[in-house]
């Protein structure tokens, strides 16, 4: 939720800031058309996003200035954190030093209130700035820097100039608070993760290495590469860094999982569809082997071993469908809700529907299809993003 209205806070910011700067560039030439200085406009309010939802700090200030003063108009642009100002861009940015004549403005400037002061005194009287805007950015009720813009001539900046200032500065407090916030989740997303590690592994690293040990006499080849899977399935279990993955890495776990058990349930049988077209799409790390797991747990080991599992994935308009099924006993459909809460013994189920929630949203929750004696289906959706697994992708593509 608090995602969400982040984004509608930048869309509402960037929407307003939009219209103001039209407004106020049609004021001083009537020739450029409209559509044009509207996406001049829209360019250069899109181009701050990226670098401003790493946070307000001095690399991504300094990227996002320039695009920040074409918006506004103005002489010059900076930016400042509660400590000191982080960048500076456009006219008589060596004269206007952050130890100098910005430290005193924003001295005088309120914690929560816009501040204009009409006439600049600079030690260098070649500087051409003249009269200033600061505009603090106020991202969860918390005062977190300060936008100030510069004008060339002395006296209050019209109305119109102030509004595109404050609409500035409520974009770049927006775009600020997706960064805190997406770094809340990140977090967040990892504790998540940890915690479903130490549920999974005491129960299946003892039975996979009970099953490496009962080959090692009858079958030594065999035992040795299911050491190397054991081997590969711990590293990828235990690593640290990557919150998600492609389905394709994901896959390539479960596969590594599915030889394990086997060589415990000797008539397990198992089949994997996955396409290629979908085997780039990110998924969060972990979320399908322990839908696998639990399929095997309650669907084939209660049957002494015996049973089928199938796990398919397919393009369902823009997103990505996984079903992991199993033949087994089923259970009733009025015990579904308390699995998805955590109860009943499911292995991680209700961890990878709290950690699909958090990073999709709520209609990308975990869903589960059972009939007694027919068998169970887990069924996984998330949006088809392909490319990088990192989180700055998912919190960029404003899915939620």
């Amino acid at each position: 939720m608090d995602f969400a209205l982040g984004i509608l806070a930048a869309v509402g910011a960037a929407a307003a800031l939009v219209a103001a700067w039209v407004w106020i560039h049609a004021k001083r030439s009537r020739r450029l058309p409209e559509a044009s200085g509207m996406q001049s406009a829209l360019h250069a309010a899109t181009a701050t996003l990226p670098h401003l939802r790493r946070g307000l700090e001095p690399r991504s200030a300094e990227r996002a200035v320039p695009y920040i003063r074409a918006l506004t108009g103005a002489a010059a642009i900076a930016l400042a954190d509660t400590r000191a100002v982080l960048a500076i861009d456009g006219e008589g940015r060596e004269q206007v030093r952050p130890g100098d004549l910005l430290s005193r403005l924003l001295a005088r400037t309120p914690d929560d209130r816009m501040h204009i002061e009409p006439r600049l005194v600079s030690s260098d009287p070649t500087c051409p700035l003249r009269s200033a805007v600061l505009a603090p950015l106020v991202v969860q009720e918390r005062r977190m820097g300060t936008l100030i813009a510069f004008y060339r001539n002395q006296g209050r900046p019209s109305q119109a100039e102030v509004r595109v200032v404050q609409e500035a500065a409520s974009l770049v407090a927006a775009q600020v608070e997706l960064s805190i916030v997406a770094e809340q989740e990140r977090r967040l997303a990892q504790a998540e993760l940890r915690a479903l590690r130490a549920q999974i592994s005491p129960h299946f690293i003892y039975n996979a290495l009970a099953a490496v040990a009962g080959e090692i006499h009858s079958q030594p080849e065999r035992a040795r590469e299911l050491l190397s899977d054991f081997a590969e399935f711990t590293r990828y279990l235990f690593r640290d860094g990557r919150s998600y993955v492609t389905l394709g890495e994901e896959i390539e776990h479960v596969e590594r999982y599915v030889r394990l058990e086997q060589a415990r349930f000797r008539h397990l049988q198992v089949t994997i569809d996955i396409p290629a077209e979908v085997r780039e799409t990110i998924v969060p790390s972990m979320s399908i082997q322990p839908l696998v797991e639990n399929a095997v747990r309650h669907g084939v080991e209660q049957r002494a071993g015996h049973g089928r599992v199938r796990i398919a994935a397919r393009r369902l308009g823009e997103d990505v469908e996984l079903r992991v099924c199993d033949d087994g006993p089923g259970i009733d459909p009025g015990r579904v809700p308390a699995v998805l809460a955590g109860a009943g013994g499911g292995i991680g189920v209700s961890n990878v529907d709290a950690r699909l929630r958090a990073t999709f949203g709520e209609r990308y929750a975990l869903r589960i299809d059972s009939t007694p004696g027919l068998g169970t289906t887990a069924i996984m959706t998330v949006p088809n993003l392909q490319g990088e697994p990192e989180p700055a992708a998912l919190a960029q593509s404003g899915v939620r």
